[in-house]
């Protein structure tokens, strides 16, 4: 008896397939029993979309924003959706602040009409976000990117005592990005760098500088209100060194320590960063065999005056 070849069996099926949908045989079907009307003992209903996505968010939609409570906060987007916009400051901006952070800030620490001011805002997210939320921003910036951010160092604030309701910063993180041809500009100091006298700590210009923008920040802010600062440690890989060699630079915990000293605080979060970087295998590779760490977190500084 000869073996049939593939191409019989595939023809045989399809004759059957033909068969059945002329003659219209619906018994084969399994019949649906809809949500309504299942029995008392039959298996619940599972809607297998919503089971895949648990949310029931759209492809592309942002997750709605709710108010976290816990110090480990984590967002799959570096922008929130809003009724005005669907982006908060620029998404080509080096270094921009995640608009949910100062969302999540505001919603907490702010009433509507406060007056809210950024003194680095950069691309300005926390102008649009205080839209958003009807909040009045005062925006200040080394490097202006639009019009309603006014030129000025923060280190001197023209601004009266105890006059905002609401201060936020997100400061350089030592000299990784170049953010303005200005000689005043923090970003150009080094806080990895080595002191040059008995009396000076590592990255002293830095330190200092950023000392003197806390002060103004202090000076404006009102009896009882609070400041938010969003910040990362860094590292710096020593050129020739072995693998691991290098000068750390622990900018969160020297700011706190910094800021304790006039503010009182009120809470330290945990940022989950979502940065590119760490999702090439490239710089992970680079991570395991020249033995550092990606930054993988920053911080989230509350105090209040």
């Amino acid at each position: 008896m000869s073996t049939p070849n593939r191409d019989d069996i595939r023809k045989k099926i399809e004759q059957e397939l033909a068969s059945g949908a002329k003659s219209g045989d619906k018994q084969k079907r399994r019949p649906q029993r809809s949500q309504k009307r299942q029995r008392p003992d039959s298996k619940p209903y599972i809607n297998k979309k919503l089971q895949r996505n648990p949310q029931g968010i759209r492809p592309g939609k942002r997750p709605p924003m709710g108010i976290m409570t816990t110090t480990l906060w984590e967002y799959p987007s570096q922008h929130y959706d809003s009724s005005n916009s669907t982006m908060q400051g620029s998404k080509d901006y080096i270094g921009a602040t995640p608009s949910w952070v100062i969302y999540q800030l505001l919603k907490r620490y702010t009433k509507e009409n406060d007056i809210v001011i950024d003194p680095m805002c950069g691309s300005g997210t926390t102008i649009d976000v205080c839209k958003d939320l009807n909040r009045k921003p005062i925006a200040f910036d080394l490097n202006p990117q639009r019009p309603d951010i006014k030129k000025n160092d923060s280190r001197k604030l023209p601004l009266e005592d105890d006059s905002v309701d609401f201060a936020f910063i997100d400061p350089p993180y030592s000299t990784h990005v170049d953010y303005s041809d200005d000689d005043r500009c923090i970003g150009k100091l080094d806080a990895g760098q080595q002191p040059e006298h008995d009396d000076e700590i590592m990255g002293h210009d830095y330190y200092e500088a950023m000392d003197s923008v806390l002060a103004e920040l202090y000076r404006v802010l009102k009896p009882g209100k609070h400041l938010g600062l969003y910040v990362s440690d860094s590292w710096k890989k020593k050129k020739g060194g072995q693998p691991g060699e290098g000068t750390f630079m622990p900018i969160g915990f020297e700011l706190f320590a910094m800021m304790s000293q006039a503010f009182t605080p009120v809470d330290i979060i945990c940022v989950v960063r979502h940065n590119t970087k760490l999702q090439r295998g490239n710089w992970h590779k680079a991570a395991e065999e020249e033995n550092f760490f990606l930054r993988g977190f920053n911080y989230l500084l509350i105090m209040r005056k």
